[in-house]
């Protein structure tokens, strides 16, 4: 897709992507701060503003506790102001109040309700609050999927290999059914996926089953860059497995064994004669969503697979389909029923949840997102992978505005996985951020006083510098990837 083609597409679809870009942003936004907000009303401070955007206000109301509630201009992010601070970032304090013209020393019973004044844990609290709500948020939603609509599954079994992948050079073979990976458990193909796209090119154990035996198998995926529609890229770990999503339409399979056909009928009696054996098949035309990269590779100088503009063709596979899940080959007279199964278990189950089971499975997923996205930004930290791979606003509506043309509930799925991302970001150690509130929150109740106001007046200047220069960085990064 070049750049006048996405224009099109997306001013075709502006209230989409525009829409749904502020109604996700907005529901984050107002969730994190109701975290700060309801925490500090239970710990007695009292809460002077509370702003969805920023800029000048478009609509506001004063509620009885003295709150004033309000939209702002510019609806992409928000604030709670505090009793006592001097700015929405809890940047400084005061005890002198504006009243008209006057400015005056606070009350006693005014300042038994500014935040400044509470002991170092209520305001630990207030602070925490806005990422763990975020966490929380995100914890229901997706446990509401899991107890509507099941928690989709795919096992994780490799259905077939990518000829000249490193899958292939590392001897896994179809029906291989992964275990563990590094350690960890693995529980659906969504987590191959998910180590291989994180480790890079760094090397893995894979402990995996194979015809009852338990096998160990060090493996080094290939690290190559995926360009999506947009033109956003990204680096990730390749390996060449392909799971049990679908099979493979018959009149994609132009050779087996290096043999061409072109007839389809000899096509199916030649996949007949090979039933419970393991042999290669050659593809055309088979196209893979660059946003599924777990299931392509993008080599130079092999013929596995080529980049045409925002897909990727697979070439050729090894496979080893069995008799009894192809049945039904040939037997159609319409070539479109004529599909060649690869998998020996279904291809996908919706696994169904009691409340309980649904909250523990939306835990395990938001820990293990958290950690996917740490280890993610310590490669950045250490050169590993690309800083241009940072993704701001633009990407965010770019990728918001295709999932909601998806349906709700990849809208909702994004929406927790945002949701963790704006708890993780906020909890990190930056001045400016929730995370860089608890630094100093926990050095003062380390050396039992408060750092000194001028040290942390500088440290929150930094940090805002900081943080204008990553968001300027990530914007106009996404940009120049659009336009290029």
């Amino acid at each position: 897709m070049n750049f006048y083609e996405l224009i099109q597409m997306v001013g075709q679809n502006v209230w989409i992507y525009g829409g749904s870009l502020i109604v996700v942003l907005s529901i984050l936004v107002f969730v994190h701060e109701f975290g700060h907000y309801i925490v500090a009303r239970l710990c007695g401070v009292r809460v002077e503003k509370f702003s969805i955007g920023f800029g000048k206000e478009i609509y506001g109301f004063t509620d009885k506790a003295g709150t004033r509630w309000k939209i702002s201009m510019i609806p992409l992010g928000g604030f709670v102001q505090l009793f006592g601070d001097t700015d929405p970032a809890s940047a400084g304090h005061s005890d002198k109040i504006e009243d008209g013209e006057e400015i005056r020393e606070m009350t006693e019973e005014e300042r038994k309700v500014a935040f400044f004044t509470k002991p170092v844990w209520k305001r630990s609290l207030v602070v925490f609050a806005g990422p763990a709500i975020n966490y929380l948020f995100a914890i229901i939603l997706l446990a509401g999927l899991y107890v509507t609509y099941g928690q989709p599954v795919s096992p994780p079994t490799a259905a077939a290999i990518m000829v000249g992948s490193n899958a292939e050079k590392y001897g896994f073979q179809p029906h291989d059914y992964i275990i563990s990976i590094g350690g960890k458990k693995i529980e659906d193909f969504s987590d191959i996926r998910r180590e291989m796209m994180v480790a890079l090119d760094e090397e893995r154990k894979f402990v995996i089953e194979r015809d009852g035996k338990v096998i160990e198998i060090n493996v080094r995926p290939q690290k190559v860059t995926m360009v999506d529609k947009f033109g956003f890229s990204s680096s990730i770990g390749i390996l060449g497995l392909i799971g049990a999503e679908k099979g493979i339409l018959v009149k994609s399979i132009n050779s087996i064994d290096g043999i061409e056909y072109s007839d389809k009928n000899q096509i199916i009696n030649e996949l007949k004669k090979r039933m419970g054996t393991t042999f290669m098949i050659g593809l055309e035309n088979i196209k893979e969503d660059a946003k599924t990269p777990e299931n392509t590779e993008n080599q130079e100088d092999t013929n596995v697979v080529k980049q045409i503009n925002d897909a990727t063709v697979i070439e050729s596979l090894i496979i080893s389909p069995l008799a009894d899940k192809n049945k039904e080959l040939g037997l159609s007279d319409d070539e479109i029923d004529d599909v060649l199964y690869l998998a020996e278990t279904a291809p996908e189950a919706f696994v169904p949840h009691t409340l309980m089971t649904a909250v523990q499975s939306a835990i395990q997923e938001s820990y293990v997102m958290t950690v996917s996205s740490l280890e993610a930004l310590w490669q950045m930290v250490v050169g590993i992978r690309s800083a241009t791979e940072l993704g701001g606003i633009v990407r965010i509506g770019a990728i918001t505005g295709e999932t909601a043309m998806q349906g709700i509930v990849p809208l909702i799925l994004l929406t927790a996985l945002l949701s963790i991302n704006l708890g993780f970001i906020n909890l990190l150690p930056i001045p400016m951020l929730d995370g860089g509130h608890l630094l100093f929150f926990g050095i003062e109740s380390v050396i039992g006083r408060a750092v000194p106001e001028y040290i942390q007046e500088y440290a929150f200047r930094a940090g805002f510098v900081f943080l204008i220069g990553i968001m300027a960085f990530a914007n106009l990064n996404d940009i120049y990837q659009l336009i290029t």
